[in-house]
């Protein structure tokens, strides 16, 4: 079996994967820059440890943390409490040694020694003497070292290092499963219990022979995942273990791993590193020094960051993203769909199955403007919500309906969609058109309906086709020409596809064609929130990630996304400013996304948003009022003169007062202002309801 089920390959036209886009590598490529795993193999990769205590944490190696942060106590004290117990315990031996309080310390040594030991001074009395002598010292510089808290004295003033080198350091991997146990996941246990203990055998001497690697395991356990459900795939699944070993159900493309990893991922956990939470008194104590991760467990309710130009959106975010879910989608576990404008950095063509260039003649793909719907209705909900869907005054119902009653007869009468200047033509009114589409329909009563009620709507008040011409004519330009053909003569991909497996990167002409790039993108977005709630298979993670989503969303788009994280899919849009979305738009999104993200450098405005949606939560206040003491005998007042004249300062009290305060957790000065560059404020929702407070992140980037 070369595949789990899910990844054959077929015509694109019935909405199966397409061909890649560059050609494929069957063999195992070189090892990326950033390696997957931190040890020289795959199975100390996969027998690291992994821990979470929250959404958003890097699981890799993670060791949780106390919920709250311990009472610090100041280094002084701890010096002259050092001193104090030192001192102490040198009196309390002191007055052991001469006798002051008596000889019953004695006791146990004379209790366990011959009584002929007490009058002579043998050898063997001397050396018990001096053993039970250091047994008592011992006690004492115990008692006193905890009681004068030397040991966190010394952590404090020599530090971890100094301290490592007298204490054994605890193995990094020692809560991770013996090597060669049964719970070893590089001698596949899964395989060997439903006994197949060959094909393990034949996979495990794939991993230690550096033939595997992440991606491979990954997706044969999918595999194997797929097998469960359906047994009847056994013989297949074991033949091609046998035959091929390591790539083993391979994905369609070939490929086994990206040409380039610009970011460090792991394929067990299905992570890719985003960066670190700051250890500062911002972040909760639990999560400050740990690595944050995201996942399609918290992408699923997905994800909208708000950056200025040239703050790393693309570096940053969007590429880590979609190369991790590339790497999902070759382990047969997500299908991704990456939009950007042509040159924006998502990622090399070899790492995409399909890349769609919209506007350049030299494109393998062209994009299927009716999503590769059937239905005449579906497709003009569609389109009507891309090309009219931000015009105010405009009924997007009403566009549709208008949209349907020229898309069904039309479709009636020649079996296919029409292509945009037969579209233009349609709701241009030209004559010829509408008189040869009227000729073909003949004897079709019910679209001919159809089509005389669209003539007589024409140029009624409030007519949408004007406004549907206008949009139609974006596209209807020399550029595209060639592009959204309906004839079959071209390759056009669909998001039907969005069931298989599939890498996609879709590049917009913004710079020489702004307001069609705009409508193409709104119109993904809209095909994406249909194709992904009508996926009759949801095992695989579905991802749309927008590198710009300026003047994308609707009121209809924006109740898709809030639907997407029943559908097993997620949406990522950026936004320069949230200037970019209508303002009746703007509360709705940040309701419908789960995950918000604030780059730095947005504005107070912007700011506002973000702390609305964040919310407030209890601080505790300390106010510290400063009291000047006013001195009454006479001696006391000439000191506090001579130290006012040293010190320059009055002799003050203080009283603090602590309270309980309802804040936000971040303001709209703060978010402004206080987030230094390349850092971000994080918050995330995972798809079961887990919700992490907003983190202050140091993003990693990219190389």
């Amino acid at each position: 079996m070369d595949t789990d089920g899910t990844h054959e390959t077929r015509s694109p036209r019935a909405g199966h994967v397409p061909r890649p886009a560059a050609p494929p590598n069957p063999g195992l490529p070189p090892k990326p820059s950033h390696a997957p795993t931190a040890g020289p193999t795959l199975g100390d990769w996969l027998r690291h440890p992994r821990a979470s205590d929250g959404p958003g944490v890097w699981t890799y190696g993670h060791v949780p943390r106390a919920a709250e942060e311990p009472e610090r106590t100041p280094t002084r004290q701890l010096i002259s409490g050092a001193l104090i117990s030192l001192l102490a315990g040198l009196l309390l031996w002191s007055l052991l040694w001469n006798g002051y309080l008596g000889g019953f310390w004695l006791w146990p040594l004379y209790m366990f020694t011959p009584d002929s030991w007490a009058h002579n001074r043998s050898p063997e009395s001397v050396w018990a003497s001096y053993i039970w002598y250091a047994v008592v010292v011992s006690i004492l510089v115990i008692g006193f070292g905890r009681l004068g808290r030397w040991p966190e004295l010394g952590r404090r003033v020599l530090g971890s290092r100094a301290l490592r080198t007298v204490q054994p350091a605890r193995p990094a991997d020692s809560a991770g499963p013996e090597a060669g146990g049964p719970d070893d996941l590089a001698r596949w246990p899964q395989l060997r219990a439903a006994g197949l203990g060959e094909a393990a055998e034949r996979l495990e001497a794939e991993a230690g022979g550096g033939r595997m690697n992440d991606v491979d395991y990954a997706r044969i356990r999918r595999a194997w995942d797929s097998v469960r459900v359906d047994p009847s795939r056994m013989r297949a699944f074991t033949d091609a273990v046998r035959d091929k070993g390591a790539g083993a159900c391979v994905h369609p493309s070939g490929a086994r791993d990206l040409p380039v990893r610009a970011a460090r991922h792991d394929l067990l956990a299905r992570q890719v590193l985003l960066g670190t939470v700051e250890d500062g008194v911002r972040n909760p104590y639990s999560r400050r020094g740990t690595a944050l991760a995201l996942d399609p467990d918290v992408l699923g309710t997905s994800l909208l960051a708000v950056g200025p130009s040239g703050t790393g959106k693309t570096r940053r975010l969007v590429r880590p993203v979609v190369e991790s879910l590339s790497l999902q989608a070759l382990a047969g576990q997500a299908a991704v769909v990456a939009v950007g404008a042509a040159g924006a950095q998502l990622g090399p063509d070899a790492a995409f199955d399909v890349v769609v260039r919209v506007g350049d003649p030299a494109s393998v793909y062209d994009l299927d403007l009716y999503g590769g719907a059937t239905d005449p209705d579906e497709a003009a909900t569609l389109l009507a919500e891309s090309f009219v869907g931000d015009v105010p005054g405009i009924d997007v119902r009403r566009a549709a309906t208008a949209l349907a009653q020229l898309l069904g007869p039309f479709r009636a009468a020649y079996d296919r969609f029409p292509t945009v200047p037969e579209l233009r033509e349609l709701l241009d009114r030209v004559p010829e058109a509408l008189d040869a589409l009227r000729r073909d329909l003949a004897g079709q009563h019910a679209m001919l309906r159809e089509l005389d009620a669209r003539i007589r709507q024409q140029g009624a008040h409030g007519d949408p086709g004007p406004a549907l011409a206008d949009r139609v004519a974006l596209l209807d330009r020399p550029a595209f020409a060639g592009f959204f053909d309906t004839t079959g003569q071209g390759r056009p991909f669909s998001l039907r596809a969005l069931e298989h497996p599939i890498r996609v990167r879709v590049d917009l002409p913004e710079r020489g064609h702004a307001d069609a790039s705009r409508m193409l993108a709104r119109l993904l977005l809209a095909q994406f929130n249909a194709a992904a709630a009508a996926r009759t298979d949801r095992s695989l993670f579905a991802f749309l990630a927008f590198d710009d989503a300026s003047h994308t969303l609707t009121p209809e788009t924006v109740r898709g996304v809030q639907r997407l994280r029943s559908a097993h899919a997620g949406v990522l849009l950026t936004l320069r400013s949230l200037d970019d979305v209508p303002e009746a738009l703007r509360t709705p999104l940040l309701g419908a996304v789960g995950c918000r993200m604030a780059f730095s450098g947005v504005t107070t405005w912007d700011g506002k948003r973000f702390a609305e949606a964040w919310g407030t939560e209890w601080v505790e206040t300390r106010d510290v009022t400063h009291r000047t003491v006013f001195a009454d005998q006479p001696l006391t007042r000439a000191i506090h003169s001579f130290r006012k004249l040293v010190t320059g300062k009055a002799v003050t009290t203080d009283a603090v007062t602590v309270r309980q305060v309802e804040r936000e957790r971040w303001s709209a000065s703060d978010l402004a202002h206080a987030v230094p560059p390349g850092h971000a404020v994080l918050s995330l929702t995972s798809v079961r309801g887990e919700r992490a407070a907003p983190l202050l992140v140091r993003l990693a980037g990219t190389s």
